[in-house]
C-alpha cells in the first residue's frame, strides 16, 4: 500500500492541531499494529449511515421533546420556532423554520457542492432557501413524526457537533467514511465511479491486512461500491441484511460491521451505483424504491428499517461488548444553524472543480448531521459537544485495533470514546426504543 507520509504543503497544517499525526502512523506507536486496545469496552463496532438530513431537520425539536441539552432549533415562549432564512423567488421574504406534519418528503432540496457553499455562505447559514428557491429546506420533523429518531437520540448519547466530512454530496462523504479522503470527488455521479482506488487504501484494506473480521451487510445495493475496488477485492465480505439479523441473533457479529439501508435503484445514489458492471453479476436486477431517507422518500420506511436494525443489535448476545454508531452521510440541503468549523485537509489532493464551481477545498466540514452512539457504556440521556466527522468512525476502529491511519484527517479525528463512561455499563440491560406506527403522523403517506 503506497504511503502518503511526508511533509505536507506549507498551508496544510492548522496551527491548532500541531503537532499532528500523519498517514500510516499508529494510535499507539509503542505497540504492534493490530494489537487490541482493551481499554475500549467493546469487541464489535456496528456502523449505520443513513442519507441526507441535517441535525436541525431531523432532530430540531429535540430540546423540547426529551433532550434539553440538544443544540437544535430555537423556540419562543409559545413554542414557535424562531430560526429563519431570507426568502427567494416564489417564497416569502423571510422563511421561518416549520414543522412537517407527516413523514412525506418533497424533492426541493439540494446538497451539491455549489448549493452547500451557498447555504453555508461563509458561516452565515442563510442560503438554504435561496439555493433551491423553495421553503422545504427550513422544514423539520417533530417527535410525533419520527418517534424512533427522537427516542433513540434521547435515550443514548447524542452528538451536538458531528459534521459531514465535506460540504457536498453522498459519494465524497462516504469516501471519507471508508478512506478518510474524497480524493478529488465532489459529486454523486457515474464519472466518480471510474476513479482509481484511494491512494492510501481504505479501512477495509487495513482490517484485512491485520486479520480483523469485517462484513458489509446490504439491503439492496452495497454502499461500499462507491469505491468499486472494495467490491472487487472483497466480495466474500459482503452479506445480506438477513445474514446481519442472523449474526445478531447468534451473537456472531464480526469485529466491524457496516449495515446499509435500502438504497433504492430509483434514487440518484441507487441509479448511479446500479450502473456499475461489477454489481450486475453479483446482485442482479433490483427494483427497490428506497428506505435510506433520501429525498423524496417517505421517512416512515427509513424509520422502520433503522428501528429493526437497532433492536436487533440491542437484543443480540453480543450487545454487552458492542458499540453502535448511527449517523447520516450529509445534510441533504436541509437547514442547520451551526456553522461548520475548519477541518484538517486529509491529503494534498484538491477537489476537482470546474470554472462554474464555488471555490473551496477539503479544509472545512459540511453542515451538521445527526449522530447517536449506543453501547452498554453510553452515557444515558447525554450529549457531547466534541467535534466529530465521519472519520471519527475510522479513528475509533483504528484506536481499537491499533491500525495505521489512512490520511491526516482520520489520524487526528476524535474517537467516539467521549460518548461512553467506561466505568459504568448503564445499558447492560438494553432499553426498548420506540418505532414508527403504520397509522398517525409517523405512518407512511399514500
Amino acid at each position: 500500500m503506497r504511503s502518503l507520509a511526508g511533509e505536507p504543503p506549507v498551508d496544510f497544517r492548522p496551527a491548532v492541531m500541531a503537532p499532528m499525526r500523519g498517514p500510516d502512523s499508529l494510535p499507539q506507536p509503542g505497540q504492534r499494529a493490530g494489537a487490541v486496545n482493551e481499554a475500549m469496552p467493546f469487541d464489535h463496532i456496528v456502523v449505520v449511515m443513513m442519507e441526507n438530513h441535517s441535525f436541525d431537520n431531523l432532530l430540531g425539536a429535540l430540546p423540547r421533546a426529551g433532550q434539553p441539552a440538544a443544540d437544535g432549533l430555537t423556540f419562543d415562549s409559545s413554542g414557535r420556532p424562531t430560526n429563519t432564512n431570507p426568502g427567494a423567488d416564489g417564497t416569502p421574504a423571510t422563511v421561518t423554520a416549520f414543522a412537517f406534519s407527516n413523514a412525506a418528503q418533497g424533492p426541493h432540496v439540494s446538497q451539491t457542492w455549489n448549493a452547500t457553499h451557498e447555504q453555508i455562505n461563509g458561516g452565515k447559514m442563510d442560503g438554504f432557501v435561496r439555493s433551491v428557491d423553495a421553503t422545504q429546506p427550513m422544514g423539520y420533523y417533530p417527535g410525533e413524526v419520527l418517534p424512533f429518531a427522537y427516542d433513540f437520540a434521547a435515550t443514548f448519547t447524542l452528538a451536538n457537533r458531528w459534521f459531514c466530512s465535506a460540504p457536498c454530496m453522498t459519494f465524497p462523504n462516504r469516501r471519507f467514511l471508508m478512506a478518510g479522503t474524497a480524493y478529488g470527488d465532489i459529486a454523486t455521479d457515474v464519472q466518480s465511479l471510474t476513479d482509481p482506488p484511494p491512494p492510501n487504501g481504505t479501512i477495509f484494506d487495513r482490517l484485512h491486512a491485520h486479520g480483523i473480521r469485517w462484513r458489509e451487510y446490504f439491503t439492496d445495493l452495497p454502499y461500499a461500491a462507491i469505491i468499486p475496488s472494495i467490491v472487487e477485492k472483497y466480495p466474500g465480505n459482503l452479506a445480506t441484511l438477513d445474514e446481519f439479523f442472523e449474526d445478531c441473533a447468534r451473537g456472531t457479529l464480526p469485529s466491524v460491521s457496516f449495515v446499509d439501508p435500502e438504497v433504492g435503484v430509483v434514487s440518484l445514489v441507487g441509479k448511479t451505483l446500479a450502473s456499475l458492471p461489477v454489481l450486475g453479476p453479483i446482485f442482479g436486477a433490483l427494483a427497490t424504491v428506497g428506505g435510506d431517507e433520501e429525498a423524496p422518500q417517505d421517512m416512515y420506511y427509513g424509520e422502520a428499517w433503522a428501528h429493526r436494525v437497532v433492536e436487533a443489535v440491542l437484543r443480540s448476545p453480543a450487545w454487552p461488548r458492542t458499540v453502535l454508531i448511527y449517523t447520516y452521510d450529509e445534510h441533504g440541503g436541509y437547514y442547520d444553524h451551526v456553522p461548520p468549523p475548519p477541518a484538517i485537509r486529509p491529503d494534498s489532493i484538491p477537489p476537482r472543480l470546474t470554472p462554474g464551481d464555488a471555490p473551496g477545498g477539503y479544509d472545512i466540514y459540511g453542515p451538521r448531521v445527526p449522530a447517536v452512539v449506543a453501547s452498554p457504556y453510553t452515557r444515558p440521556r447525554a450529549v457531547t459537544d466534541v467535534v466529530h466527522d465521519h472519520t471519527s468512525v475510522l479513528a475509533t476502529i483504528e484506536a481499537k485495533w491499533n491500525l495505521p491511519a489512512l490520511t491526516y484527517r482520520d489520524a487526528n479525528a476524535a474517537t467516539v470514546m467521549d460518548f461512553l463512561d467506561v466505568s459504568h455499563a448503564a445499558f447492560l440491560t438494553p432499553p426498548g426504543i420506540e418505532g414508527p406506527s403504520l397509522t398517525g403522523p409517523s405512518g407512511p403517506v399514500a
